[in-house]
């Protein structure tokens, strides 16, 4: 909601730092998203190959430390 008496030419300390940071670094926004792809973005998951690895694991004792020797 804009009111009519707000001015419209301020611009915050944030966003002028913001922007001096990508004058001064071209590649920051590559950086930035070639560091999302690498953490978040993630391919779309084979549901046969997941079934698979849950019908091949080996269920673990209750107590790990535990011997049955």
């Amino acid at each position: 909601m804009k009111f009519s008496k707000q001015i419209s030419g301020y611009e915050s300390e944030l966003t002028k730092f913001i922007a001096e940071l990508k004058q001064k670094n071209p590649q920051l926004e590559a950086q930035q998203l070639a560091g999302r792809a690498l953490l978040w973005d993630k391919a779309p998951i084979d549901l046969d190959s997941r079934q698979r690895t849950q019908d091949s694991r080996v269920a673990q004792q209750p107590y790990v430390y535990q011997n049955n020797h």
